[in-house]
């Protein structure tokens, strides 16, 4: 799948990166290189919804990171 967003950090436990989509979902970021994780930053990602993965931070879905581009 291919979600594009906003890529923001969230203050929650350690702290987690995640992706705001255009359609308003919000997914853990997994993955990635760490020029993905830039506050602010529009991107394009490529990859899965991990439906097995448990998360502390109860952001939303993993999802992971397969290839992303930057818009």
């Amino acid at each position: 799948m291919k979600v594009r967003g906003t890529v923001e950090f969230r203050d929650v436990e350690m702290g987690v990166w995640v992706l705001v989509g255009e359609d308003g979902r919000t997914y853990q970021i997994s993955g990635g290189r760490s020029s993905l994780l830039k506050e602010g930053q529009q991107v394009e990602i490529e990859g899965d919804v991990d439906g097995a993965a448990v998360s502390v931070a109860m952001v939303g879905p993993v999802l992971k990171v397969r290839a992303y581009k930057v818009l």
